[in-house]
């Protein structure tokens, strides 16, 4: 739940900045500069990731997972509420602040992500791992159903006026009343019992360091490797769901419903790939799975563009499936390939800033990066880019670490002569946790 809470914030604004926000608070810099303008925007979330990754990974690593995750929930919820009080049309002071609380919902969910799937990692039987961060990377798709259900069903009720003035603000309003559930559940956790023995260890003898932002040249390979793999994944999903919907309704002459539409269809199909996705992974292995999906990614994105349109409207939404789908199907597979990169003493700092990195480099520029490659070229060469970051994803999600069956309460850091963790020997397996 309190996944799907955080999802659906960050997953509202990015639908908004593609279709509402450059009229409401970037008017005055004309069609273009307004619609970049929000897209930047947009993207300040995910250049604020790294920071509540390195800050919250340290807290996490030296304090445990339970108290970060109740004080990332409180800040998503309140930015929330925030955003859908700002009044709108007031010029670029409205638009910084705007800017602020983005960034601060950045901040939340680069801690609260790998916060909420390694609870679920460290407490889960090795065995069904990838099944259980499943669930959790379910959060996302999920909140993307709720996100464009619910501004489709504003949008189609109200008039454009009504909407555009306060419409658009009740999602934003009403996810306070989820943080109070969320919380409730949240205050009923324990400890994992992975941190608990990390604990125990540390206390019989301290650790020198290597939290937080030291796990970048304690570990430089895997952070490297994961970075890079992800950003496949990362780059396709919201140059769909956000650059695709904003492609759809300027360039194609779909209407705005239709594309929300489409794109909640889309993101419903996706929860059953993350569900089979992380089961898979349980069977065969975390990387058949992940590079099926990026073969997938190729396919879906290579028929989106040649084909999108509403003279083509059921291949457009069979292609924004496709890719949704095998984006899912790799989030189903992350939560439990990231965590088994890393010992416990650093594998929230590590899994983190790992994730947010590559969200930073691939996913925050994504749509920017979109729309000044088809304003060049047009969407030939925004796909040319996109297969070419495949590639280099699936090269890299080669070199990851098989720890299918690691037990991660066992895992602690073992240094190899040249320094890095990542070269660190693999405990013995144990059949659960």
């Amino acid at each position: 739940m309190g996944s799907a809470l955080e999802y659906f914030d960050f997953a509202l604004y990015g639908v908004l900045s593609a279709t509402l926000f450059p009229q409401l608070f970037f008017s005055d810099l004309g069609p273009t500069g307004s619609l970049l303008a929000s897209f930047a925007t947009f993207g300040v979330g995910f250049a604020a990731r790294p920071l509540g990754a390195l800050v919250f990974g340290y807290f996490g690593d030296r304090f445990g997972r339970k108290p970060i995750l109740l004080m990332t929930l409180m800040m998503m919820g309140l930015t929330s509420v925030a955003i859908g009080l700002l009044p709108s049309g007031h010029g670029l002071g409205i638009a910084a602040i705007l800017v602020g609380l983005r960034f601060i919902q950045g901040v939340s969910l680069g801690g609260e992500l790998v916060g909420n799937q390694l609870m679920t990692m460290e407490h889960g039987n090795q065995s069904r791992r990838g099944l259980l961060g499943s669930f959790i990377a379910v959060g996302s798709p999920l909140s993307q159903v709720l996100a464009n259900l619910a501004l489709v069903a504003l949008s189609t009720s109200l008039t454009t006026e009504q909407f555009e003035s306060w419409g658009w603000r009740i999602p934003f309003l009403s996810s306070i009343l989820l943080v109070f559930v969320a919380i409730f559940i949240r205050l009923k956790l324990e400890e994992t019992p992975a941190f608990v023995a990390e604990e125990e260890s540390r206390a019989a003898a301290p650790s020198a360091g290597g939290k937080g932002l030291a796990v970048l040249w304690s570990h430089p390979r895997t952070v490297t490797t994961l970075v890079l793999a992800w950003g496949g994944p990362a780059l396709c999903f919201y140059l769909i769901a956000v650059y695709g919907l904003s492609h759809l309704t300027s360039n194609t002459g779909m209407s705005r419903d239709s594309g929300f539409l489409l794109l909640m269809i889309a993101n419903g199909v996706s929860i059953v790939g993350c569900l089979s996705g992380g089961a898979l992974s349980d069977r065969i292995g975390r990387k058949p799975v992940m590079i099926a999906g990026m073969l997938g990614c190729m396919v879906g994105i290579a028929v989106f563009f040649a084909f999108s349109g509403p003279e083509h409207f059921f291949i457009t939404g069979a292609s924004m499936a496709l890719v949704l789908t095998s984006i899912q199907v790799m989030a189903g597979v992350q939560p439990a390939l990231f965590a088994e990169q890393f010992p416990t003493e650093v594998r929230f700092s590590g899994a983190a800033l790992s994730h947010s990195i590559a969200n930073l480099i691939f996913s925050s520029p994504s749509a920017f990066v979109a729309a000044g490659l088809g304003a060049i070229g047009g969407t030939g060469l925004v796909v040319a880019f996109t297969l070419a970051t495949l590639v280099v994803a699936t090269i890299a999600m080669t070199r990851t670490r098989d720890g299918r069956h690691l037990d991660l309460a066992a895992y602690t850091e073992v240094k190899s002569p040249g320094g890095d963790g990542s070269d660190s020997e693999l405990p013995p397996a144990r059949q659960s946790v």
